[in-house]
This record gives structure tokens, C-alpha cells and sequence, in this order.
């Protein structure tokens, strides 16, 4: 699905199912340097088990137009517009690392649009290594292999859940196909927020947590004290597992997320 925003064209991945008259709306929000295809399995479940979708590119990534925004604020601002424009008044948002702060914010200052919040590898505060700094701002591979690498947990020895993907090798392809700029406005952005304790505490929505046990991004640790602060909260420990919990554990992410919406699925 195409549209604009602030004249912007915007694409959203709709799980290959039309939008319908009546389906609640399920928003998901990708980690920084990524797109809309690390949603690629929980997009198609959700469309075909009764919400309208949208998995995005956020402004300058995948298909979407226009340079990156430079905070998490500007991001949560766009976010609701994305909400209006696809002619919602609420959705339940779903977000990964750097999408996941993007949703929290959002909650906290827009809580009459959002019915369901689900946070994938996420924490308060997300501090970003100098040295990927500095090699995401010189358009550096090696800000591509150090986010890849700290990302995936166990991912680098294989046993992907799904037949025929190497984990690594597509997450690497993936970031490759960013825009210059694009990885280092992201990584900026998360390593500049500071609201995410205060913008908890006001979320209103019932909130899902989705850790994995050996995430050195976003440490177990940091999650449990964010899922602290917020008023009604749930979380699910993967074990063993990264960063990269879309990929790493696709089918447990999916039964999370589908207990957590499911008091909001429509029944045909």
C-alpha cells in the first residue's frame, strides 16, 4: 500500500491481503537500517487471521520517500499521521529496537490511538557504541557487520526455524540496501532518547514485551526495567536467543503476539 505523507510517498506491506471495511488496523515498525521485510512472516499471519495491516518503511528506508527523521519524536509524530492516513482511529503497534521506542512514544503522547502495544527487543534507553557510531556516520561496512553480528544471538551457527534462510546473510543484505546516511540517522536517534522511563509510565495501552535471553542490544535486563514502569505489562523471555527475534524465533514471536491481540481480533 501506497500513500503520502507531508509529501512524502509512504509504502506499507499489507501481509498480501487488501485492506477491509471494519478490520482493526495492526501497525509494524522495523528496527534501525531495516524495512518492512522483517516483518515478512507476522505481516501475512496477522492479515489472514483478521486485521488490516501495515508493515512499513519509515521515511528514507525500503520503498518510503524522503531523508530519515532525526528522533524518535519526529518518528511518533509521523507514526499518527501514518494512523489517520490509513483512516483508523486507533491501531495496535507492534515494534522492533529502535521501532519499539518509536511505538513507546507514541503511546505516551498519543493514547487515544493506540489499543495494543507490542515492544520486540526493547529498553528504556538504547545507548549506542562509539565506535558503531563513528562507522555508521563514514558510511562504514563495518557498522553493517557490527549491528548484524550483535544482533543475531545464536543465529551465526544456523538452525533457522524457517528452511533455506540464512539469518545472517539476510540480515547483511538487508542493511546493505539502506541509503548512505540512513543506518547512522537511526542509530542517532536511539542513542539521543532520553523519554522512554517517563514515557512509560504514561501508556495507557496493555502492553507485551518480547525479550530474547542473549540480546546484547537490548539486554534482558534493561526490558524487565522498562516493563517495571509501564501500568499494565506482560513479558515473554525467549531463551537462548538475540536481537533479531523476528527472524531467530519467528513462530514464537507470532504466538506472542497473537495471545496479546487476541481480545481485539474480530471473529467471523
Amino acid at each position: 500500500m501506497r500513500f503520502t505523507i507531508e509529501g512524502q510517498a509512504v509504502y506499507g506491506a499489507t501481509g498480501g491481503r487488501s485492506h477491509e471495511a471494519g478490520r482493526p488496523l495492526v501497525i509494524l515498525i522495523h528496527g534501525a537500517g531495516f524495512d518492512h521485510t522483517a516483518w515478512a512472516f507476522q505481516s501475512r499471519w496477522l492479515a489472514f487471521h483478521g486485521w488490516n495491516v501495515l508493515a512499513l518503511d519509515l521515511p528514507g528506508h525500503g520503498r518510503s520517500e524522503g531523508p530519515p527523521l532525526p528522533s524518535i519524536d519526529a518518528l511518533a509524530r509521523w507514526l499518527v499521521a501514518v494512523v489517520a492516513s490509513a483512516q483508523a482511529d486507533r491501531a495496535a503497534l507492534i515494534g522492533h529496537s529502535m521501532g519499539s521506542l518509536i511505538a513507546l512514544q507514541t503511546a505516551a503522547t498519543h493514547p487515544d490511538r493506540v489499543q495494543r502495544l507490542v515492544l520486540i527487543g526493547t529498553a528504556a534507553a538504547m545507548p549506542v557504541h562509539p565506535d558503531l557510531l563513528a562507522a555508521a556516520a563514514a558510511n562504514d561496512h563495518a557498522a553493517i557487520d557490527m549491528v548484524n553480528r550483535w544482533g543475531h544471538g545464536q543465529a551465526g551457527l544456523g538452525g533457522s526455524e524457517a528452511p533455506g534462510v540464512w539469518m545472517v546473510g539476510a540480515g547483511e543484505r538487508v542493511l546493505e540496501s539502506a541509503r548512505p546516511g540512513v543506518l547512522y540517522a537511526d542509530l542517532n536517534a536511539c542513542a539521543s532518547y532520553r523519554e522512554g522511563l517517563t514515557a512509560a509510565a504514561r501508556v495507557a495501552a496493555p502492553t507485551l514485551l518480547i525479550c530474547g535471553e542473549k540480546d546484547q542490544m537490548t539486554p534482558l535486563k534493561s526490558a524487565r526495567a522498562l516493563a517495571a514502569v509501564l501500568p499494565v505489562a506482560t513479558t515473554v523471555t525467549l531463551p537462548a536467543a538475540g536481537h533479531m527475534l523476528m527472524a531467530e524465533r519467528p513462530y514464537a514471536v507470532q504466538r506472542a503476539i497473537a495471545g496479546h491481540l487476541a481480545i481485539e481480533r474480530p471473529r467471523y
